[in-house]
């Protein structure tokens, strides 16, 4: 700290406030020192425990959202749940980076798979498409059963994005369990092409024929 100090000033000449920033709590016995001496030098700076921090002030700047989820809370997933829908409000041209950043911190602390599952459900609600297919497969599931219901949903997410869907591919979707269905609605936000769909029916619930869409 005191060789970055002496960079700085040599460059700038200007007053230079240090401060550390821990992500993540030691172990017990470590000591986190706040000053480097060494006979007649003294150098100070100062520490910032991250999660000791109130999490408002991070949630409340674009630039500081990154470090939200590692901040205090007593409610650590609903925490990560608020971050990422803070992030998808954003501007598109920001979202994306700030985004990246946000789940690269959250991964010090958080399961990656609830990271990936939260993001993609915050993305997924900002769409406004999404929103309209989301609300009729509400009403249909009211109506025929949650199972329908979410296969409802994932055959109109599906046709949207790749077009018609192969009656074989329907049928196999349809002997999902309901689990496996939600589990599908989430997943077919990564779906790039159609291979990546069978990919994940060959991975999630193999079948010996081949079907294509």
């Amino acid at each position: 700290m005191i060789d970055y100090w002496v960079r700085l000033y040599r460059l700038y000449r200007l007053p230079i406030t240090q401060i550390i920033v821990l992500l993540l709590p030691p172990s017990e016995d470590t000591v986190i020192e706040t000053a480097f001496i060494v006979e007649n030098t003294r150098h100070e700076y100062q520490i910032l425990r991250l999660w000791e921090e109130e999490p408002e002030i991070f949630l409340n700047d674009s630039a500081l959202l990154p470090l939200a989820t590692l901040a205090a809370t007593t409610d650590s997933e609903g925490l990560l749940r608020e971050t990422a829908q803070r992030v998808n409000q954003l501007e598109l041209d920001r979202r994306q980076e700030v985004s990246t950043y946000t789940q690269i911190l959250a991964g010090l602390k958080f399961e990656k798979a609830l990271i990936q599952k939260i993001f993609r459900e915050g993305m997924m609600r900002e769409s406004v498409i999404y929103q309209d297919i989301l609300e009729e497969g509400r009403e249909e599931g009211r109506e025929e059963g949650r199972s329908q219901g979410e296969l409802n949903l994932i055959i109109r997410l599906l046709t949207r994005r790749f077009g018609t869907v192969d009656e074989t591919v329907r049928s196999r979707i349809a002997s999902l369990p309901l689990p496996l269905l939600e589990d599908l609605g989430e997943a077919l936000l990564e779906f790039a092409e159609t291979a990546d769909l069978m990919n994940w029916l060959q991975t999630h619930a193999p079948d010996s024929s081949q079907p294509t869409l």
